[in-house]
């Protein structure tokens, strides 16, 4: 109890911070700048990542464009009539009115803010257009929003009106078809040839004449209306959107003409949805898991489509295109936080050896301070206040620069860095105040001394087999659980705890590799001393004693191999992403340059026609169907079904940068069983494997069977895709109708924009610049080659302090030497083979240890969410990039030498062999 009366609180000594920080004002600024540029880089990449995650969620919404959409469907009230007919709803329009303000408030505060306001759409059913050469259709289309439908001016006839002046009127079942009054485009009217007061011809799916008349021609007042997306139609002749060679016309109906739209067409015919359109600006990275949920529980409550009532059904993929950007976006803050631990980890230790270097020069007056009486307390809180002093201050700075940079400021990563540049030298110099006061001797008994040393390995021993379990669970983590968060609906899209493990496996993988180094290294000294002494040479003798004198010295060999290695490895990232993006561009496209036509425009002499063009190498013809209808043991699959010549499509892809599909060969093959075509398959889910019977249906006809006989090469980079060489369909009655044309060459651009077709031209080197520009693509790229820049410029200062550390030492053993006639440059090539070790080690097997590290950990990065491939990139070593980076470590080496050298040109011998008296 008298113990803890008497004890005091430390007593700092003022005058001896304010010196001791005025004799050493070089390292402690060497520290601050340390700690201040690490803190920037650790305080604005997490904010300036989520600024492009939530750039990158835009975009995403942005390219799903309908895709993206949240429709609302709901049946209509039963229109049946007191007599056994159909009667008349004047007030149908109002009907719909209340339907969108109904699905309007079912949104919730937080989908209606990330939405536009909504439109209602009301389409009748897909009529034929009787008469013509080529097959027509024709579908009414009522839109309606919170103002109205879009603006129009009529420029012929009037704006449709009721068929009937009567406000009830029931009409029988089986009566003669109901009139309905639509307005028709200029586009429209012209491609028909009719105008105001014409019927267009039009017949239903079960033969049925329809009674369509045009009340006249109208003019958009603005075509960039958002309601006029939802039926294209209304502007312009639709070709294809109807199946491959036809034509879509439609006519637009009015508030007074959609009560007899319902009577022109069965009951059940006549279908409505409000439509939703995001607002992507007004979408972020924190909103989209509520959003993507709220999505979820929307159509989770959705009503039966068999229902008869009036429930409301929704129907969207906005929750999985908000899914898969936060997929993407956690996949690249996983990415760089990885780049991130191993800077953090690179900058802690090269603050490790600033301190250290700071302690040796203190280590005189700390040993006198503390023999003339000073409490270790006393001293430690001295030390304690000057690094946290600087470090504070040096941080500060950092994170203000961030915030002058950035949107915003994250401290959660410089805290590390804080605490290791305020710790690491007042941790460092209570160890050597409290040894230099120590009074127990070195033991006289063999025995006692062995026990010390055994102490000391195995303390050792422990802490590097704690470092490799630790690396080992890291990378059985990365590679079992990959670094993916779990989704969750309170996700907030921070990293959480479960990825500390297998976000350090690279870190860790690096550390374990430098202290095998460190292992190896003074056993490979020792062996060159005893070579050395063999020899003749008395400098080879005296640098690989003292190399051998100085190669247990951990703190160098672990700066140097770690951020050579980590360097290493953000080189290969960056190198294999960009490479990545190059190989993902041709997936993507699938050539130099792509042509998405009409069916009536992809005939042989449009081929012919470009083949002919000035740099033109080849084209091949296909047709491409998204989503096509293929049933496998009466389960409906929908993959991309491409029919192609087999053999042109081998040429292009052998002249091609995309790999190659030796399977192509067995379509020409004869199937397995008589029949049969046979098909390669690719599936994402594993839905299409090889072997599995398929069936591809027909109108009017039986299906056709597919024998599914290999694995299929990625098309444009759909997951599931079923290849089929149009030969051999149309041997079995389908004959392909190509709508795409793959072009290869320099001219290939050119030579599609030129073919004065309509058609949507799709350029390889467009689909690569969208892709380097994406917010997370080019956020991954710049700090992959920041972290490189860093981690080097870190080992060299790194090399810099270790030299500075011991340069005392040597030069005091090197100036003696000299009295035994070692002559100036002699010396200097002694310090280089004292020198050059550790760093010829660290600049051969760090760039080795960063390619093992990327081979091991690249994988399970998920690379391919970044680069939009369908599998991981491939690795690629830039040896040019490694090679210059060692060469630069072995530079900054060869350059202390000298400077040391000219330094101590002026020390006095005398000096120098009184050291120590």
């Amino acid at each position: 109890m008298n113990r803890w009366l008497t004890r005091r609180w430390p007593a700092p000594h003022w005058p001896s911070i304010r010196g001791r920080g005025r004799t050493d004002a070089g390292p402690l600024l060497l520290t601050a700048a340390v700690v201040a540029a690490v803190t920037l880089l650790a305080g604005a990449v997490p904010v300036l990542l989520r600024a492009a995650a939530d750039d990158a969620v835009q975009d995403t919404v942005r390219r799903a464009g309908p895709d993206a959409n949240v429709l609302v469907h709901a049946n209509w009230e039963r229109d049946d009539g007191p007599t056994g007919g159909r009667v008349r709803m004047p007030d149908l329009a109002e009907d719909v009115d209340d339907f969108r303000t109904r699905a309007a408030y079912a949104l919730g505060p937080d989908l209606d803010a990330a939405l536009l306001p909504p439109v209602a759409a009301v389409n009748g059913p897909i009529l034929s257009i009787t008469g013509g050469s080529m097959p027509r259709t024709f579908q009414f289309t009522y839109l309606a929003g919170d103002l109205g439908g879009p603006d129009v001016t009529w420029t012929a006839g009037t704006p449709p009106g009721p068929a009937v002046s009567d406000q009830y009127v029931e009409t029988p079942y089986d009566g003669p078809p109901w009139p309905v009054q639509v307005g028709l485009s200029e586009e429209d009217a012209t491609a028909l040839d009719l105008g105001p007061g014409d019927r267009i011809p039009l017949r239903d799916g079960q033969g049925r004449d329809k009674d369509v008349r045009i009340s006249g021609i109208y003019r958009p007042a603005d075509s960039a209306d958002p309601a006029w997306r939802l039926a294209p139609a209304l502007l312009r002749p639709a070709p294809g959107a109807d199946g491959v060679g036809t034509t879509r016309f439609a006519g637009l109906l009015s508030r007074e003409s959609l009560p007899d739209a319902r009577l022109a067409v069965d009951e059940d015919q006549l279908r409505r949805t409000v439509h939703f359109a995001p607002v992507p600006d007004a979408l972020t990275w924190n909103a989209t898991a509520a959003l993507a949920s709220q999505m979820v529980k929307l159509k989770a409550a959705s009503g039966s489509s068999g229902d008869r009532e009036q429930s409301l059904r929704w129907e969207s993929q906005l929750d999985t295109v908000l899914r898969d950007a936060r997929t993407r976006n956690s996949a690249a803050f996983a990415q760089a936080a990885v780049l991130l631990a191993g800077v953090l980890t690179a900058t802690v230790l090269v603050l490790l050896l600033a301190a250290d270097l700071l302690v040796r020069r203190r280590a005189p007056v700390l040993g006198a301070a503390r023999q003339r009486g000073a409490a270790l307390p006393d001293l430690g809180t001295e030390l304690i206040t000057e690094s946290t002093v600087v470090s504070l201050s040096a941080a500060a700075v950092g994170l203000a620069l961030a915030r002058a940079v950035a949107p915003g400021v994250s401290w959660t990563w410089a805290v590390p860095v804080v605490l290791a540049g305020a710790a690491a030298g007042p941790a460092f110099g209570t160890l050597t105040a409290a040894r230099a006061s120590r009074d127990r001797r070195q033991p006289a008994n063999p025995a006692a001394r062995r026990w010390i040393r055994a102490t000391g390995q195995l303390r050792r021993a422990s802490m590097e087999a704690a470092v490799l379990i630790a690396a080992v669970a890291a990378f059985v983590t990365l590679h079992q659980r990959g670094l993916l968060p779990v989704a969750s609906d309170g996700d907030t899209g921070e990293l959480t705890g479960d990825l500390i493990l297998p976000i350090s496996a690279l870190t860790l993988g690096a550390l374990v590799g430098a202290l095998v180094l460190l292992r190896l290294l003074p056993l490979g000294a020792r062996f060159a001393l005893r070579q050395a002494l063999r020899s003749r040479r008395p400098l080879a003798v005296f640098s690989a004693a003292q190399a051998a004198t100085t190669a247990g010295r951990a703190l160098p060999l672990l700066v140097l191999v770690s951020t050579t290695a980590l360097a290493s490895f953000a080189l290969i990232l960056g190198t294999t992403v960009t490479r990545g993006l190059a190989d993902g561009a041709w997936s993507t496209v699938g050539a130099d340059a792509r042509l998405d036509v009409g069916a009536d425009a992809a005939t042989p002499a449009l081929a012919e026609r470009i083949a002919a063009a000035p740099g033109v190498e080849q084209v091949v013809v296909a047709q491409v169907t998204d989503s096509a209808r293929v049933f496998s043991e009466s389960t409906l699959l929908t993959p991309r079904l491409v029919i192609v010549d087999t053999a042109a499509f081998q040429r292009l892809l052998a002249s091609t940068p995309l790999p190659d599909a030796p399977a192509l060969a067995r379509l020409t093959a004869p199937g397995r069983g008589p029949g049969d075509v046979p098909a390669l398959v690719r599936s994402g889910d594993g839905a299409l494997r090889t072997g599995t019977p398929l069936q591809l249906p027909r109108d009017g006809a039986p299906a056709i069977r597919l024998a599914a006989v290999g694995t299929a090469p990625s098309v444009g980079g759909a997951t599931d895709v079923v290849v089929v060489d149009a030969a051999a369909l149309a041997e079995a009655g389908l004959p392909a109708v190509p709508n795409t044309v793959w072009v290869t060459g320099p001219g290939a651009a050119r030579a599609l924009s030129n073919t004065g077709v309509a058609a949507d031209v799709v350029l390889r080197a467009d689909a690569l610049r969208a892709q380097r520009v994406a917010p997370l693509t080019a956020g991954l790229l710049r700090l992959a080659w920041t972290a490189a820049a860093v981690l080097l410029a870190l080992g060299m200062l790194g090399l810099t302090l270790a030299a500075a550390a011991g340069a005392s030492e040597r030069w005091q053993t090197l100036t003696r030497l000299r009295t035994l006639g070692l002559r100036p440059r002699d010396v200097r090539w002694v310090a280089a083979g004292e020198l050059l070790p550790p760093v010829v080690v660290a600049a051969v097997c760090g760039p080795l240890l960063g390619a093992l590290l990327a081979r091991l950990t690249l994988g399970p990065l998920d690379l391919r969410l970044l680069t939009g491939q369908g599998d991981n990139p491939a690795t690629v070593l830039p040896w040019w990039l490694l090679g210059l980076a060692s060469v630069a470590l072995l530079a900054a080496a060869a350059t202390v030498v000298p400077v040391e050298s000219a330094l101590r040109r002026r020390d006095r011998l005398s000096e120098v062999l009184r050291a120590g008296e």
